[in-house]
């Protein structure tokens, strides 16, 4: 079994086979015969918001898929800046990097409160070379992650203040109800979008206060759109 960190509390073995998130997990595609080939138990962990699983550099033993929640991807740039480089929600592997260098490539923490499963790096590459569904379902889930890191930079790294602000919106929107979505910290989004705190907040007020989305709790974290034509990149300004 690989190791617990202290701060993490283990949840127990997970059941891959009967998991509900195994459509859109990294075993998605393996059969009774692939899941006879798992010898190491796959750590079920919970993480609280602000919690980390593991930093720049690190030595990794493990990868990660997430059940529930939100985890933020981040590094530090050559100015000593940190940047958030992608968000990751349920069903997103979580230290792809480590099976090709061995090491974790950004530090990965919780944003909210979150569940995953840990899979031994060892028992990913002895069923990639065991078995062709599981190659097959990593290269996949490879090649779908280094396309949403793109997608996420083009889409709220340029443009200005209120067309990033507008696009990280529509991208927080829940995948159960395209009408809700959820922000988190402003110095957070700021760091993703490369906008200063004041910047960020000062947008989202002032699509609360033209009446293009509406907050729903008191926290000022979860939201409704009301009207997602003023979100879009043609009316911006």
């Amino acid at each position: 079994m690989i190791p617990i960190q202290t701060q993490s509390a283990w949840r127990g073995t997970s059941d891959c086979r009967s998991c509900a998130m195994r459509d859109l997990a990294l075993f998605s595609s393996l059969n009774e015969e692939d899941f006879a080939r798992i010898h190491a138990p796959i750590d079920d962990l919970a993480y609280r918001a602000g919690q980390t699983l593991f930093v720049e550099g690190e030595e990794a033993t493990g990868i990660f898929t997430l059940r529930s929640g939100m985890l933020k991807l981040s590094r530090v740039t050559g100015d000593g800046r940190r940047r958030i480089l992608r968000l990751l929600r349920p069903g997103d592997v979580v230290g792809l990097e480590a099976l090709a260098t061995g090491r974790y490539d950004s530090e990965a923490s919780a944003l909210t409160s979150a569940t995953l499963c840990r899979i031994p790096t060892d028992v990913v590459h002895r069923l990639s070379q065991q078995s062709s569904r599981m190659h097959a379902g990593l290269l996949h889930k490879w090649q779908k992650t280094l396309r949403e890191a793109d997608d996420w930079l083009a889409s709220i790294n340029f443009g200005t203040a209120h067309q990033r602000v507008c696009q990280f919106i529509l991208k927080m929107r829940h995948a159960t109800d395209p009408g809700i979505f959820t922000l988190f910290s402003r110095e957070d989004m700021g760091a993703m979008m490369d906008l200063k705190l004041e910047t960020v907040s000062r947008e989202v007020s002032a699509l609360v206060k033209a009446g293009a989305i509406q907050p729903i709790d008191k926290q000022g974290r979860l939201y409704r759109i009301v009207d997602e034509a003023m979100l879009q990149p043609s009316t911006g300004h």
